[in-house]
């Protein structure tokens, strides 16, 4: 059976943006998602929550990028110019009983990992313009800005912007920016390994070790952990 583990927490500043979904199927396929939203007021919250649960059922029938896709039509409209509608970004993870694959899908700043031979390798390239500019061979310093403004969002997303990969690992991870720009990776990989056959655990234990950064501000973080039966 696919086992899975979720934890979240809000940060500093409430209430928070970050969200999950879990969603099972009859058939058993599990489809998982993690949805950051742009800002903190309850209407980002309700509107995260939303995007979350809406991606992982449409996924668990269609298929992670039918999951995003589907979820992008809940925030298409900009909405009004004095309230404009809530963006996020989003990771989505499927598994389907008897297939070895776990196929994700993503825009924006959400994050997707596989533990392979031991080794915890990412499996998705932030949609940031520091990462836009890396790709266009661009060598020059990387300003913090940079790497925070995010170039994909649900909002945006369309099948020619919605990554995607897979990956026959028996763990997928995915994460927010909370869990993974304030944990370092070999951080990760560490955990990851030490409860890898627990995957509730290990989501609690990569929230918990989630530190603010310098000046004390602490991000809202999630874990979301997928975890298929090997043959």
């Amino acid at each position: 059976m696919i086992i899975t583990g979720l934890a979240t927490r809000p940060g500093t500043t409430t209430p928070s943006g970050d969200t999950a979904a879990v969603h099972r199927q009859a058939d058993g396929t599990v489809a998982v998602s993690v949805v950051d939203g742009i800002g903190h007021s309850p209407r980002v919250a309700a509107v995260a929550h939303m995007l979350a649960e809406v991606a992982a059922r449409a996924a668990a029938r269609r298929g992670p990028l039918a999951g995003l896709l589907t979820a992008t039509e809940l925030v298409a409209d900009p909405g009004a110019a004095d309230e404009p509608e809530p963006d996020a970004v989003a990771v989505v993870a499927v598994a389907e009983p008897g297939d070895d694959r776990v196929r994700v899908a993503w825009v924006g700043d959400a994050r997707a990992y596989a533990l392979e031979d031991g080794r915890l390798r990412p499996l998705t390239v932030d949609h940031t313009l520091a990462e836009q500019l890396a790709m266009c061979g661009y060598a020059g310093e990387i300003t913090r800005r940079a790497a925070q403004w995010v170039r994909t969002t649900v909002a945006t997303a369309a099948v020619a912007t919605v990554a995607e990969a897979w990956t026959d690992a028996p763990l997928v991870l995915l994460t927010s920016d909370g869990v993974h720009d304030r944990v370092p990776h070999d951080e990760v990989e560490a955990l990851v390994r030490e409860h890898a056959d627990d995957p509730q655990a290990l989501a609690d234990a990569l929230v918990a070790a989630a530190r603010p950064d310098e000046d004390g501000y602490r991000d809202d973080a999630t874990a979301v952990v997928l975890k298929r039966p090997t043959r």
